[in-house]
């Protein structure tokens, strides 16, 4: 490998911090939240996750790039973070069933990336003072400028991302001639999800997200879906309605992550910003319907408000978040509906929750 000479670069937070790092070859300005992702694995499918729009996402494994990039594992269709911050970035890969270098990989989707950076330092500041705004860049003697533009971008909480990573148009996944039919919401979705629901025989369409409940009606669907995606799930009043239609003609109703979200909203149920979020694939979950855990992947910053979940005496909660009592998962006791705030499609290590995929299944069987 040929010594690169790079620029320099540096990450300032939106409360004044400054970290430096390099430029990984792209030179330019990116804004976002700050936010950290501990998965060691899966880079690839964070950065396509559309429920990281708008994010600057910090990972925590010290090596970022080394097995490359694969065609098959992307969770959308570019890369939707703003940006990357990493410790190590390899620029050569060893995986041999790769199709291609994270350089390469970024450089075709303009993503601006940024390494040698104190990650642990990086990590340690966000976690005490929580995720904010930041901006990266190679602009590094303009740091008067940038502190304008940064001041300037708007703040996660409030914000509505998902008409920003939604299908423009209704489009069908899986075979034609499957047993169930499945009308999908579209508010950030992850291209694993359709795949999981294609291989229990399941043909899906897929709506934007300003869809109205009579336009996923006339697909006339088996069961209904509300996708993960980014942004704070309070603005999506459309999606809430279509949540409380499909709620009220007690039909199959199964939410992931801002789905899930909106789902609770839809029932009176309150959202709030996390304090930085859950985000990596290694948060333990306890079901308490069975009583057993599952290591979870999980990638959200808003969560849903415990004291209503247990005051609303329709609502009992499935699933809660082991390492802060978070509610993970909520099911109506008088209607067919369900959600989890965490990620069963993505599988890390064992596949610990893709039965609630079955469980879906089943419901629409029934």
């Amino acid at each position: 490998m040929k010594y690169k000479q790079r620029k320099k670069a540096l990450i300032l937070l939106a409360d004044g911090t400054i970290f430096h790092g390099k430029s990984i070859g792209k030179e330019g300005t990116a804004f976002g939240e700050v936010c950290f992702n501990t998965g060691t694995t899966g880079y690839q499918e964070i950065f396509t996750d559309p429920s990281y729009f708008g994010q600057l996402m910090v990972t925590t494994n010290a090596h970022i790039g080394n097995y490359g990039t694969k065609d098959s594992e992307v969770e959308s269709d570019s890369v939707k973070i703003a940006g990357l911050i990493c410790k190590n970035f390899s620029f050569e890969y060893s995986r041999p069933g790769a199709d291609g270098s994270l350089e390469d990989f970024f450089e075709k989707n303009n993503t601006l990336a940024i390494s040698d950076v104190d990650t642990r330092a990086l990590v340690s500041y966000i976690r005490d003072n929580g995720a904010m705004n930041a901006v990266i860049s190679t602009d590094v003697d303009n740091v008067e400028g940038l502190k304008k533009q940064l001041a300037e971008q708007p703040k996660m909480n409030g914000l509505e991302l998902a008409s920003k990573v939604s299908t423009k148009e209704p489009y069908f996944y899986g075979d034609e001639n499957a047993t169930y039919k499945i009308s999908a919401l579209d508010i950030g979705i992850k291209k694993n999800i359709l795949r999981n629901l294609a291989k229990r025989d399941a043909y899906i369409k897929v709506f934007p997200y300003n869809s109205k409940f009579e336009d996923l009606e006339a697909f006339s669907p088996d069961g209904y879906f509300l996708s993960n995606g980014p942004g704070d799930p309070e603005p999506l009043v459309e999606a809430q309605q279509v949540a409380k239609e499909i709620i009220a003609k007690n039909k199959p109703l199964f939410g992931i992550c801002l789905g899930h979200q909106v789902i609770a909203l839809a029932n009176g149920i309150s959202t709030y910003k996390m304090h930085n979020g859950h985000r990596g694939i290694n948060h333990p979950v306890k079901n308490l319907l069975t009583g057993k855990g599952e290591i979870t992947s999980q990638n959200h910053g808003f969560a849903i408000s415990r004291e209503e979940t247990e005051a609303n005496s329709n609502i009992e909660i499935t699933h809660v978040h082991l390492n802060d009592d978070t509610v993970a998962g909520i099911r109506l006791k008088n209607k067919n509906c369900f959600s989890v705030q965490y990620h069963p499609e993505a599988s890390p290590g064992p596949n610990d929750s893709t039965y609630l995929f079955d469980e879906f299944i089943n419901n629409l069987k029934n």
